[in-house]
């Protein structure tokens, strides 16, 4: 039989054993979080594999990726909602118009392992049964998670401008400079056309889009890239190709009212990340 001592080292291997298990299991736990690059932890924006400005394909339907956003557990990167969309071109409002499930995979250039649409304002909107017109025709943002290995090799910088250096709340008026990054694979890959700079025609729908004119506009495969104000604020997400009131001009949906209504209806509380690198534009006197 036997004695106490038995016992007490029977005890005592259970209870190092437990301990060594919640141990390992707290290791596990830091393991994952710590991959999430902290404030000043981003890769280096020049050899950054992940960053504003890569192209982005859901089920086979190509578009620039626009901002980096976290939400301090997870590292996301921004297209617009219609990249996803099941129907025709024409199909631009978010409260009518089908999109793939919250769910899809997404391939990321740059990305070792597929990122996750974990939010796409169509599919949220109709959920929620949205009936404001502008809300419904302008709020086109989705946020796909990227894997933690990815994330580590992500920075937050855009592309040829650098910056962004905040968000901006105030909108554009007729004349404001703006800048964009557009990476459509129809270009061939002649680098010197994807920088864009351009004028405000102003807002409209409430503050819920802007109208903007860049030299050159964009094409498809830019539908979702980042457009930035004169400081360097993110303004919003390139999504529509427009006849008028100028031919080529672009529709920018406003970033600011996107996320906002991301965060408030059930969303990740996600938000933009601040660039690395300086802003070094506008090239052109404003």
């Amino acid at each position: 039989m036997p004695d106490r001592q038995d016992n007490l080292e029977a005890g005592g291997n259970t209870l190092k054993a437990r301990r060594l298990a919640a141990a390992t299991a707290a290791a596990a736990v830091c393991a994952l979080l710590v991959v999430v690059p902290a404030a000043g932890a981003w890769a280096p924006a020049g050899t950054a594999a992940v960053h504003p400005g890569v192209q982005t394909f859901t089920n086979g339907a190509q578009c620039t990726a626009n901002f980096i956003y976290t939400d301090a557990t997870n590292v996301y990167i921004g297209q617009a909602a219609h990249c996803s969309g099941t129907g025709s071109n024409t199909d631009t409002n978010g409260c009518t118009s089908k999109s793939l499930p919250d769910g899809t995979q997404v391939q990321v250039d740059g990305a070792g392992k597929p990122g996750v649409m974990v939010y796409n304002s169509w599919n949220t909107m109709q959920r929620l049964g949205e009936k404001d017109a502008n809300t419904c025709q302008y709020n086109d943002l989705a946020l796909v998670r990227l894997d933690p290995a990815d994330a580590a090799k992500t920075n937050p910088s855009i592309p040829f401008w650098g910056g962004p250096t905040g968000v901006n709340t105030t909108g554009t008026q007729q004349g404001d400079e703006v800048e964009s990054y557009g990476n459509s694979e129809l270009r061939g890959g002649v680098s010197a056309l994807s920088p864009k700079e351009g004028k405000s025609l102003g807002d409209d729908a409430g503050g819920w889009t802007h109208q903007v004119y860049t030299v050159t506009p964009g094409i498809p495969g830019d539908s979702g890239s980042a457009f930035i104000d004169a400081s360097g604020k993110a303004l919003g997400i390139l999504s529509t190709v427009e006849l008028a009131p100028v031919a080529g001009s672009n529709g920018v949906g406003d970033v600011a009212k996107e996320v906002a209504y991301m965060q408030s209806h059930g969303g990740p509380g996600a938000s933009i990340v601040n660039g690395t690198e300086a802003f070094t534009g506008p090239l052109s006197p404003v």
